[in-house]
């Protein structure tokens, strides 16, 4: 009986262990889940109550349905915003993704200082997107960047201005958006690539599989968690595009650049209208809503795929 009471403490008292560490470490966060929900959660709450008001200046209760929803889709700058967002959104995007790939397939080639380029190719992403927009403004200067010293050079007809002109000025902003962004995409693609099994490397080479077919149809299938990562990564950055574009262009040429996010800005703090800008602001939360539905929908697929299998 001694033997069995004391074996009973023994299997016991790492189950009471574990259960006391994990009511510290709830305590330990609870300030910073505390602070999560009031700024994040009771937020975005009162925004979407403001969108159905008519709040102006200071935000109120006087409820009008959807006559701020109404507006917003019958206002030309917000239609050129979102139309804006979804060009640079999409470009953006797609380049982001293969040449953040491309970079973790060079990086992946055991390649010598490779500490040394990993972090060049991430430094862009420590550095503030205000300074990003502020550099690359400086670059695209037709008088003082790239086009003023390849004209020094000596070839004076040379003409590379993309932030002058409305029909180029979105260009630039996708040129340093992807030069701000492909390196954390980059540092995501290397850990799932360096996460497939060598023995998967080894079959398709037995096999006599071409490299870029065993990249294409056997590692990028295998590499979905790290993909969806940059993904979700990559579209939380193009929803609340605003201060590269505010340091670079202003929305500028004319309405050329505006965004979303400068909308609402602009509502709440210029035009002193908070209830439009809620409206606007709510509009920004459903594609980031819809991601978070299918990522979540996504998983209980493939838990439930995977339950079946066992």
């Amino acid at each position: 009986m001694a033997d069995l009471a004391t074996a009973g403490i023994a299997v016991d008292a790492p189950v009471r262990r574990r259960r006391r560490l994990n009511i510290q470490s709830i305590i330990g966060t609870l300030p910073m889940i505390i602070v999560s929900f009031s700024v994040f959660f009771v937020g975005i709450a009162f925004a979407i109550i403001w969108s159905f008001t008519s709040s102006g200046m200071f935000p109120g209760f006087q409820f009008v349905g959807l006559t701020q929803y109404y507006r917003l889709w019958s206002t030309t700058l917000w239609l050129v915003a979102v139309n804006n967002i979804w060009f640079f959104g999409i470009l953006s995007l797609v380049v982001n993704l293969v040449v953040g790939f491309l970079l973790a397939v060079f990086m992946d080639q055991n390649i010598k200082q490779e500490s040394l380029l990993r972090s060049i190719f991430l430094y862009p992403f420590a550095m503030s997107l205000v300074v990003t927009g502020l550099a690359w403004q400086w670059i695209l200067d037709p008088n003082l960047g790239l086009q003023a010293a390849v004209r020094e050079w000596g070839w004076t007809n040379f003409s590379f201005a993309p932030l002058v002109h409305e029909e180029s000025a979105i260009y630039g902003l996708v040129v340093a958006g992807i030069w701000q962004g492909s390196g954390v995409t980059m540092a995501i693609m290397l850990a799932g690539l360096r996460g497939v099994d060598q023995e998967v490397w080894k079959a398709a080479k037995i096999d006599g599989i071409p490299a870029w077919r065993t990249y294409l149809f056997i590692v990028i299938p295998m590499m979905r968690g790290a993909i969806g990562t940059a993904l979700l990564l990559s579209l939380t950055g193009i929803v609340r595009t605003f201060d590269l574009v505010y340091a670079m262009t202003s929305g500028g040429p004319g309405i050329a650049t505006q965004m979303p996010a400068m909308y609402v800005i602009s509502f709440i703090t210029v035009r002193l209208n908070v209830g439009q800008g809620m409206a606007a602001a709510t509009m920004l939360l459903l594609p980031i809503a819809a991601i978070l539905i299918i990522q979540a929908i996504v998983r209980w697929r493939m838990s439930r795929g995977k339950g079946m299998n066992v």
